[in-house]
């Protein structure tokens, strides 16, 4: 599937205002976080961070989007998360970790993935850029 400059830039803004939106539902105070993914047939998936006691049992945000994509059998085209450290801060656009980048990986070297800034941005980079020197690479 082949998306021009517009399209892309509105699948961007649509995946910020879904999580935006679904952390504000979920967390209406204090910290907030949520992840929204896009399929290739352009399904939304979001998911938010499981509350867990045990913080080393816990979850990224978009883990729950994830699989909800494997369930689907659906390609993942773009992924996001957002978070804000309180109700009165802005929502800061949060990078995969490497866990995520893995995961994400599953569906190729050429997901879109929303990156942190310093200018708070809506930018997206393919996987590629943000593992030049991937593991994958030993089995070319």
């Amino acid at each position: 599937m082949s998306l021009v400059e517009g399209d892309n830039y509105n699948i961007q803004q649509s995946l910020y205002n879904v999580a935006v939106s679904l952390a504000k539902q979920r967390y209406p105070d204090g910290w907030a976080g949520a992840a929204a993914l896009r399929t290739v047939s352009g399904k939304i998936l979001t998911s938010v961070s499981p509350e867990i006691k045990q913080q080393g049992l816990g979850l990224c945000m978009e883990v729950g989007a994830i699989c909800e994509a494997h369930k689907l059998n659906e390609a993942v085209t773009h992924s996001l998360c957002v978070s804000r450290m309180d109700t009165q801060s802005p929502f800061i656009i949060l990078s995969p970790c490497g866990i995520c980048q893995e995961r994400l990986f599953h569906w190729g070297y050429d997901v879109e993935v929303a990156v942190t800034n310093t200018e708070n941005q809506l930018v997206f980079k393919a996987l590629k850029s943000l593992m030049p020197y991937h593991w994958h690479h030993a089995f070319d």
